[in-house]
């Protein structure tokens, strides 16, 4: 008589088991809000023709912005070389200032005091 219960019990925990396991592989299949996965074959094919490009499409397009990035890159580094040019020439400009205050104040034509203000001596 105990094994006999001992049997029913196995046989009703056994089938409550796989109805519950059914009913949560139905529920996963049947389920709309899903997200593909990442590394799967189909997720990969889902994902270059889920924009009607074909995937040769899509590497010249990017192919193409490549070319864009790389085009707006000289064009900074000209740019970039420009102001540089500009740079160096306003720094010789300014020294060449520097050095006519400098040789003016040493022949006494004028008068820097300590706080930059610039003076004409009485002669």
């Amino acid at each position: 008589m105990k094994r006999v219960t001992a049997l029913i019990a196995a046989a009703l925990i056994t089938t409550l088991v796989g109805a519950a396991m059914f009913a949560v592989g139905a529920n996963a299949m049947l389920n709309k809000n899903t997200v593909p996965i990442a590394n799967s074959p189909t997720a990969a094919a889902n994902s270059s023709t889920s924009a009607g490009d074909p995937p040769g499409s899509q590497i010249q397009q990017l192919q193409n912005l490549i070319a864009q990035y790389q085009q707006r890159d000289q064009q900074y580094q000209d740019q970039i070389n420009q102001l540089e040019q500009q740079l160096n020439q306003e720094s010789q400009n300014l020294q060449q200032y520097q050095n006519l205050l400098m040789a003016l104040q040493e022949r006494g034509v004028i008068l820097i005091t300590r706080d930059g203000r610039v003076l004409i001596p009485d002669q």
